[in-house]
């Protein structure tokens, strides 16, 4: 997969491109240092991947995703950082990011890219751990009134549990078609577009 790494630590960026590239999965384009050269290094490779740091010089790794998503939808975003603030990890979901992992979790980080390459969301374990505390659960929402079956609702709960579509298989005794299909049907109904915000709208929502 070709990525992009934008950090404003360049000691740290060399260390992630030595250490991927050795996995001969992973080629790094192009490494950047902050926000403006995040949205400028997209555009030029158009990576599979843009690997960033969130707390950055001129321009936050918050403010370059915001930019490049609005231009680029599909965009996958996978935000890598020592800070696990509840606001960067809010935002960053609401965003469309696809992943946010911490940089102590260094060892997760080659699978939390093969997911993300494959379009599934990676959150570590402290931050899917934070989710149920953090967002707004004083609203209700009626699933039924847009036609959420039971199954359906199984699924929602999973995702945001944080499970990946073969771990859902597993536990819903489905094949992965299957649950791909029911994903499908169940953003399509909610006008969601894609795992990380129906992992959102769920938290959300609770009592």
């Amino acid at each position: 997969m070709k990525i992009v790494i934008v950090d404003d630590d360049n000691l740290v960026s060399l260390s992630l491109k030595t250490i991927l590239e050795a996995s001969g999965k992973v080629t790094v384009a192009e490494i950047g240092k902050n926000g403006q050269e995040a949205i400028s290094l997209y555009e030029k490779h158009l990576p599979d991947v843009l690997l960033m740091d969130i707390r950055m010089d001129t321009m936050t790794g918050l403010e370059a995703a915001e930019a490049i998503l609005r231009k680029h939808p599909d965009a996958k975003i996978l935000f890598l950082t020592t800070f696990s603030d509840d606001e960067y990890i809010v935002r960053a979901l609401r965003l469309g990011a696809k992943g946010y992992i911490l940089k102590q979790d260094f060892e997760s980080l080659l699978p939390a890219l093969t997911s993300v390459l494959n379009g599934q969301s990676v959150f570590g374990s402290e931050v899917v751990g934070k989710l149920p505390g953090f967002l707004d659960k004083t609203n209700r929402f009626d699933y039924s009134a847009f036609d959420i079956t039971a199954k359906e609702m199984e699924l929602i709960e999973l995702i945001a549990d944080g499970l990946s579509n073969k771990e859902i298989a597993e536990r819903l005794f489905l094949s992965e078609g299957t649950v791909r299909n029911y994903l499908s049907s169940v953003l399509e109904k909610l006008e969601l577009r894609d795992r990380t915000q129906l992992a959102v709208f769920y938290y959300k929502n609770l009592k």
